[in-house]
């Protein structure tokens, strides 16, 4: 086990899943939604821990990962992605994938977490990991329970099987359209499930659902450069402001500010500057 453990006092803020390497024309570079968010929560002040799991040559790409405490479970392969945009959306390739995460995995100090942001990829997070934070607020961006792929790694969508058992157990669910196959019935049976629930829609905003009410939330005219990680930030930022006030319009208002501004960026250059929250904060109220 790889452990850079920054400190082991309280955690705000725990990211479990895999940090993945994500092919590119411009070659590897790192990825997931674990790396996105739990850097977005950094540079919102908190302290932040990464549970995940990869092989040894992913070192050097987890370097963006050494602000935050991390604990890696050795793996013989990296989770690997190959991303292709179209003017369909997103087409994607899992090329490999690491060990699986379980309960066992996570550190006894970080288990009482303020917040806990369950974020599978590749359906590597066990869901049973909802029950072990009994005294946290739990958020779940469930993309990689709803992902299965053929024996050449195309990816394509599946029914999240857990979500009546998980739902009802969670503070609040952020996942994009393209994760749910744009299907209505399944977004409203979600929904209908847990308190606060998240669509979001790329540059056209969000759908947030509140109790089962929905609510639209526009989000601003920007220069798309990389959308990659943006769905990231939105959730991070989600959680982290909806912890913070209970006011899930508010949160929602501000995790579209940064996601937005998120795309005129590449890479990890796209998480939020002390500027750029300072003004999502001020727009958002």
């Amino acid at each position: 086990m790889l452990a850079t453990l920054q400190d082991m006092a309280q955690i705000d803020y725990l990211v479990v899943g895999h940090a993945c390497k994500d092919i590119t024309t411009a070659g590897p570079r790192l990825g997931g939604t674990v790396t996105f968010s739990s850097l977005t929560a950094r540079a919102l002040g908190l302290q932040v821990a990464v549970l995940t799991s990869a092989s040894a040559d992913m070192q050097g790409l987890l370097q963006p990962l050494q602000t935050v405490s991390l604990v890696s479970i050795p793996a013989e392969q990296p989770t690997t992605f190959e991303n292709t945009y179209t003017s369909d959306g997103r087409r994607q390739r899992l090329l490999g994938r690491a060990t699986p995460l379980r309960p066992s995995d996570i550190p006894l100090e970080w288990r009482s977490a303020s917040i806990v942001h369950l974020a599978p990829v590749a359906d590597e997070v066990d869901p049973s990991l909802v029950e072990h934070f009994p005294s946290s607020f739990i958020g779940v961006t469930p993309q990689g329970w709803m992902r299965r792929w053929d024996k050449g790694g195309d990816v394509s969508f599946q029914p999240w099987q857990d979500a009546n058992r998980i739902l009802p157990l969670v503070q609040a669910v952020v996942f994009s359209i393209e994760d749910i196959n744009g299907d209505e019935g399944l977004i409203r049976q979600y929904a209908s499930k847990t308190e606060v629930l998240v669509v979001t829609l790329g540059a056209r905003g969000s759908r947030l659902f509140v109790c089962g009410k929905e609510h639209a939330v526009p989000a601003p005219q920007v220069v798309e450069r990389d959308p990659t990680g943006a769905g990231d930030i939105f959730a991070a930022a989600f959680f982290v402001r909806l912890n913070a006030t209970g006011n899930p319009f508010e949160a929602a208002r501000f995790a579209t500010q940064l996601a937005s501004a998120s795309v005129e960026h590449l890479g990890i250059d796209s998480i939020p500057s002390h500027s750029t929250i300072q003004k999502a904060l001020f727009q958002s109220e």
